[in-house]
């Protein structure tokens, strides 16, 4: 009896130290997959981090006067990585005097400047609060600032979802600005909306705000104002260029349209008095753009056109007429590169053509990295060009070309 008991229970302990065992190699099992699991997702984390917190610093806009050079755009330096809209100024040796970042809301960015005396006036947009945040809305900006960088006034602007101011022009003691204020993607509605105009005076405050287009698509990139009526370029449908003329208190006076630009428009539009030019893109296929200069009379009648060709999709994006009468026009090509893994190469380009549109020079001005560059002026008989370029780390810096008359690079900052 005893020995059965001793035997019985040896096997019992056997049979519980067996069970013992094998929840303890489930609890280790579960232990080591949590391990697995937030390592993984640490991992993921991490990198979606250093993705996310890629350093980026970009200028969208320039301005050059007799005392100083101002530029607007926007970068990500803060410890949430938001894209911050920033206003720089610089003497007359491309030296920084100052740089104020617009530190209101969550995401934003300056499209747009003019000098009014000693104040800079810009515009942009920006996410004004949380939900804004979490819906990826935003709404126009505007904002007037001394010269040393303290904002007098700033106001905003939002119809529909999704807003943002892309130019300024001065008008007497006036601002007139062109944007977009039209609905996400997903939202259905009838609401007015579409490409927006509006006309501020110097303190900020609205003389009166016109929409036109459609409500999902509908921009305004830029403007002139010629003979007191004010001439606004950009596209309507996704992919029609327009152009459509006012008079200073705002009406609508005429409209022309160009089929088959891709889906940002008409870009920038510059005046010789007698005839108006405007810059864009040309669809030619699937797979397809030219970069575009079309010309018009005062009456938006068409005149003739030019289209500078090459592999991929290129762009004019800003176009001025020079101190010889010329018309200088810079812009972009993405072209598909197997050196960067089936994905695009982007270089820029600066473009010279008469004002009877016949082509003086196109050259193009790439590397390796990715190129933009987004606006040109004329100072001292250089052309100075603002964008940015990619580097081998993924992060983007600003940039400041110099160019001579004859389009050869003078100086890089």
């Amino acid at each position: 009896m005893f020995i059965f008991d001793k035997i019985y229970i040896e096997k019992m302990v056997n049979i519980m130290n067996r069970s013992i065992i094998k929840k303890l190699k489930i609890i280790l099992l579960i232990c080591l997959l949590i391990l697995i699991g937030e390592l993984i997702y640490g991992f993921y984390q991490m990198k979606y981090n250093a993705k996310k917190s890629i350093y980026f610093e970009g200028i969208n806009s320039l301005i050059i006067t007799d005392k100083y050079y101002a530029t607007v755009g926007s970068n990500n330096d803060n410890d949430n990585h938001y894209e911050k809209a920033k206003v720089s100024k610089y003497n007359s040796k491309k030296e920084k005097t100052f740089e104020k970042l617009y530190n209101v809301g969550f995401n934003s960015a300056f499209f747009g400047v003019i000098s009014d005396s000693d104040n800079l006036v810009v515009v942009g947009n920006y996410e004004k609060n949380e939900k804004e945040h979490d819906n990826h809305y935003r709404r126009g900006l505007i904002v007037k600032y001394d010269n040393e960088g303290n904002v007098l006034f700033d106001d905003d602007y939002k119809k529909l979802d999704n807003s943002k101011f892309t130019s300024i022009k001065q008008y007497n003691s006036d601002y007139i600005v062109t944007g977009q204020s039209i609905y996400s993607s997903t939202r259905l509605g009838n609401k007015e909306g579409g490409a927006v105009l509006v006309r501020y005076d110097k303190e900020l405050n609205t003389i009166w705000s016109k929409t036109i287009g459609d409500n999902k698509s509908a921009l305004f990139n830029d403007c002139v104002i010629v003979n007191n009526y004010i001439y606004a370029v950009g596209v309507d449908n996704y992919n029609v260029g327009i152009i459509v003329k006012y008079d200073m208190d705002g009406n609508f006076i005429n409209k022309a349209e160009y089929n088959h630009t891709d889906n940002i428009g008409f870009t920038s539009i510059v005046s010789d008095s007698n005839y108006i030019y405007v810059s864009g893109s040309k669809v030619i296929d699937d797979d397809n753009t030219d970069a575009l200069i079309v010309k018009y009379d005062n009456e938006l009648n068409y005149i003739s056109e030019v289209s500078y060709d090459n592999i991929g999709d290129m762009r004019f994006n800003k176009i001025i007429i020079d101190s010889h009468n010329n018309l200088v026009t810079i812009g972009s090509i993405a072209s598909y590169s197997k050196e960067k893994g089936s994905s695009y190469d982007y270089d820029s380009i600066i473009a010279k053509y008469s004002t009877d549109l016949e082509k003086i020079k196109v050259v193009v001005y790439g590397d390796k990295q990715d190129d933009y560059f987004t606006d040109i002026r004329e100072n001292d008989e250089k052309y100075i060009v603002v964008g940015y370029s990619s580097y081998e780390d993924g992060s983007y810096m600003s940039k400041i070309i110099s160019y001579s008359m004859a389009l050869k690079v003078l100086e890089v900052n």
